[in-house]
């Protein structure tokens, strides 16, 4: 997958940032190949490589280009080996500024953006952006409209009259993108939207509403250095031997009536991972065991035989629970030969977090890194919770009581709902039974007697 790579000191300092189109790739030519001295240098003083996975190529090179004005790691500038790295240069003495990628001399007249490691990729994210800010990329006026014009990525100022103001503004907008001024751009097109909505201008708040919505989507994916920040920081506070960038979590549910279940919810990078999710129904555990339940969910998912169809092991199991839950899972773990796989229980009663090592972690409420773990914790529940009403579900439409004359559908969901299992309804008195909502003696009277093969009911009086 594309992403970033940090190549990072034993203090945790960032010596380098490099973006790549395969990041396993990239980080391993490393160590395939002689290196230069300057890499030699690099690799000397490296402890560590961190990554962030993006979506595309283009938005690793975004990211890269934002770690590296954020962070300015020393080698990025050591190991340029006396290339000329592109800039966006957009140039401002002509009334219309044209922008454009150049290398080298730089203009007074002049803004630029970067430099960007990778010119291909840059054009690609300009490309994107476009999209969003048309803009002039002529030096001169051509004599006819060309393909931009006609695509909508040039407001065409050549054979029409464009605002100057207006189109400078577009320009100072895209400027805003890049230089990562993200919530002042959304806040002022934001007050211009409203303004446009209360003078009635409903042409021109639905043109800047479309632009809002679209900036927002491409914001929220670079804003992957926030979740890196998060995901080192769990590394440290779990004290973990590698940052969990891909993590899975698990729950149980129990379905009275109809068995139990299980979830697993996979995240990647901080974001939901829903082609990886899965959904166990628990087949060896008879009972409610919470402890066997989670051994049966570890064996299914991390198994030698189901890790040769699964996706990668992660890099922390989260299981929702206690110290016991996750004595029991790093029990199951070890004998499936996973014994380093780190595992972490999230309690929910005070929140607290159980480590690896069975460190009882109590975090502040407000606390980023636990709000991001009861996220995914909160994700596997609510995954278990819609396999629990699929199965209570089909478990109601095949039961016993569907023979019992007078039980509908209503009525036996408040049986079940009351009694939990057809087991305890088969154990019920009548009196037991009138306890229920909507069932009276009659039909109390012929659920008994159908669960008693010597029992005969009468329509009236007792059985």
């Amino acid at each position: 997958m594309p992403g970033v790579y940090l190549i990072k000191a034993q203090s945790g300092r960032i010596l380098y940032a490099g973006k790549a189109s395969s990041l396993r790739k990239r980080a391993s030519s490393y160590f395939q190949r002689p290196p230069t001295k300057k890499i030699q240098a690099l690799l000397k003083r490296a402890a560590d490589i961190e990554y962030i996975q993006t979506s595309s190529p283009a938005q690793a090179l975004l990211l890269e280009n934002s770690l590296i004005k954020e962070y300015r790691p020393y080698y990025n500038a050591a190991l340029k080996d006396d290339k000329s790295y592109p800039y966006v240069e957009i140039s401002l003495k002509e009334d219309y500024p044209y922008l454009s990628i150049v290398r080298g001399k730089r203009e007074k007249e002049a803004r630029y953006f970067g430099p960007y490691t990778n010119v291909k990729l840059l054009k690609t994210a300009i490309k994107a952006l476009r999209r969003i800010f048309p803009f002039r990329s002529c030096k001169r006026f051509p004599r006819k409209p060309c393909l931009y014009f006609h695509l909508k990525l040039c407001p065409g100022m050549c054979v029409k009259k464009v605002a100057k103001g207006v189109y400078r503004e577009n320009l100072r907008h895209l400027g805003l993108f890049l230089e990562g001024r993200h919530k002042e751009l959304i806040s002022e097109l934001s007050k211009r939207m409203y303004q446009a909505a209360n003078l009635e201008l409903f042409e021109k708040a639905a043109f800047l509403r479309d632009r809002i919505n679209s900036l927002t989507e491409m914001i929220a994916q670079t804003k992957a250095p926030k979740h890196e920040e998060l995901i080192l920081a769990l590394k440290k506070v779990l004290k973990l031997p590698r940052a969990p960038y891909r993590i899975e979590a698990f729950d149980i549910s129990e379905i009275g009536g109809a068995g139990s279940s299980g979830s697993m919810v996979t995240f990647l990078g901080g974001w939901p991972d829903k082609k990886h999710y899965r959904k166990f129904r628990i087949k060896t555990v008879q009972g409610i065991d919470d402890y066997a339940m989670i051994r049966e969910l570890l064996r299914r998912r991390y198994g030698r035989r189901a890790r040769k169809i699964s996706p990668p092991l992660p890099d922390l199991a989260l299981i929702d629970g206690g110290k016991g839950h996750l004595f029991s899972a790093q029990k199951e773990l070890k004998k499936l030969g996973l014994a380093k796989l780190p595992v972490i229980a999230l309690a929910k009663r005070l929140e607290t977090i159980y480590s690896p090592s069975g460190e009882a972690i109590n975090l502040a409420e407000d606390s980023k890194l636990l709000q991001l773990l009861q996220r995914i914790r909160d994700e596997a529940h609510r995954f278990a919770v819609t396999y629990h009403r699929k199965l209570r579900q089909k478990g109601l439409r095949k039961s016993s009581l569907d023979e019992v004359p007078g039980v509908g559908l209503k009525r036996k969901q408040e049986l079940l709902r009351h009694f939990r299992s057809v087991k305890e309804i088969k154990k019920a008195s009548i009196e037991d039974l009138l306890k229920v909502k909507g069932i009276d003696r009659r039909t109390a009277q012929r659920i008994f007697c159908y669960f008693r093969p010597f029992c005969h009911s009468r329509e009236s009086g007792n059985p």
